[in-house]
């Protein structure tokens, strides 16, 4: 009679982790609800695999755990009858070393997958094909498009007065334009206080700071219009500083880049514009008067 209770109560759990593996996976599940298809760039598929990769790690961890945890409460239950404490143990050192060891194991094993995708993802371009100089500023983008000597002017976006849900006027959003197949350098910049420049879709983002540069590198491998925008708080209006990223044939990214330079962009936005010229190496060396 007690075996068959127990055995009842580890069908429980096997029948729902059954059930849900013969529902089926879509794709959204196979990649964890990240927001991005697999293949976007070069580097989503690695974050798509470390991400869940660790995720059905920690599952079959916790599983084991809840398994154990109700194991240990259904059969050391205190029977009817039963009076006073059940037999105390001071230490199980085959437990102890168990549990020391397999988190050790798992802490190793994250931090060591980690670092090898974020090497790989980190990784400069010996040679890019472009390099593009993204200056984020309050509350709007400025793009550099260095390689052809021309750029691209943003202005903060505006509430759409035919539109109640609080979306912007579409065609004032910051573009900033790549061609598909190509290894981009990004150069990020900031022209006042912190922001972030974060592509939903690249599963990416780095901070954009006073005074530093900080660097992107990345080869889309689909085209295509991704969402962007600042994932760092910046002010009163942060929430409009969005921006879009087109991915688009060669042969579209070279019209673009003509249209441009017959608009007059030519040139490159510097730091002229920046807000605060008083930070280190911005400015002309100060002389003392003799």
């Amino acid at each position: 009679m007690r075996s068959n209770r127990r055995l009842r109560w580890a069908a429980i759990p096997i029948a729902a982790l059954m059930s849900v593996v013969l529902a089926g996976c879509t794709q959204d599940q196979l990649q964890g609800w990240l927001p991005t298809e697999p293949g976007t760039t070069n580097n989503v598929d690695r974050v798509i695999g470390l991400w869940v990769t660790s995720w059905i790690v920690l599952l079959i961890v916790g599983v084991l755990t809840w398994g154990l945890t109700i194991w240990a409460i259904v059969v050391y239950r205190r029977r009817k009858g039963q009076t006073g404490l059940p037999a105390q143990l001071r230490y199980n050192m085959p437990i102890e070393i168990f549990y020391t060891v397999v988190p050790l194991i798992l802490v190793l094993g994250f931090f060591a997958f980690t670092a090898r995708d974020q090497s790989a993802i980190e990784a400069a371009y010996e040679k890019p094909d472009y390099t593009i100089q993204v200056f984020g500023k309050q509350w709007a983008w400025d793009f550099n498009y260095t390689n052809d000597d021309v750029y691209y002017a943003g202005v903060q976006g505006q509430d759409d007065p035919d539109d109640d849900n609080g979306n912007l006027v579409e065609s004032e959003i910051p573009t900033l334009y790549l061609p598909v197949g190509k290894q981009i350098e990004i150069q990020l910049e900031s022209r006042d206080v912190i922001h972030s420049f974060w592509v939903i879709d690249f599963l990416y983002k780095k901070d954009m700071l006073p005074g530093k540069t900080n660097y992107m590198y990345v080869t889309p491998e689909k085209e295509g219009t991704y969402t962007g925008k600042c994932a760092e708080l910046c002010g009163e209006y942060h929430s409009m500083m969005l921006f879009n990223v087109k991915v688009v044939s060669q042969q579209e990214y070279d019209s673009y880049i003509e249209s441009l330079r017959a608009a007059g962009n030519e040139g490159q936005l510097g730091h002229e514009y920046d807000r605060n010229q008083n930070l280190p190496g911005i400015g002309e060396p100060a002389h003392e008067e003799e």
